[in-house]
């Protein structure tokens, strides 16, 4: 059974470039508990952004309930994929970020499922505003943001 669902993106405007990354966690009826964006500066690749976003998104769910089991929902097939162990990860700082990722939460406690980019729209808000604040030199403005909890 789920009791938390992360929705989570990352995008970089120019490959590698202005990038951010953003989560949220919903519980199952779809309330919005928790949300962040993180602005990643002028120099980060569209992979990094999307691990990124996991990584935020679990820690936020860890603060909300450690011991809960997690679906984490992403329009990255490849963070979905190499997440799952069915895709190798070749890349280095890929390996990094997946192995940080591991260690928020146990594995034991979280399921991957790729999503339609159509589907990941609140995600991607919070990646763009994180883009937004990275191009502007700025950090991110919770209290500005689109995408609020409760």
């Amino acid at each position: 059974m789920t009791d938390l669902i992360i929705e989570a993106d990352g995008g970089s405007r120019g490959n590698p470039g202005i990038a951010g990354a953003g989560a949220l966690v919903r519980n199952p009826q779809g309330t919005i508990l928790a949300a962040i964006a993180v602005p990643l500066g002028m120099r980060a690749s569209n992979n990094v952004a999307e691990y990124t976003g996991l990584i935020e998104g679990l820690k936020l769910a860890r603060q909300i309930n450690p011991d809960a089991y997690v679906e984490v929902k992403m329009d990255s097939k490849l963070v979905v994929e190499q997440m799952s162990g069915r895709w190798k990860i070749k890349h280095e700082d890929m390996k990094r970020l997946a192995a940080e990722a591991s260690q928020i939460l146990s594995p034991m406690q979280v399921t991957y499922t790729w999503i339609p980019r159509a589907e990941n729209g609140d995600a991607d808000m919070l990646s763009n505003e994180a883009m937004d604040a990275s191009a502007a030199g700025s950090d991110w403005n919770p209290a500005a943001s689109a995408i609020q909890p409760g």
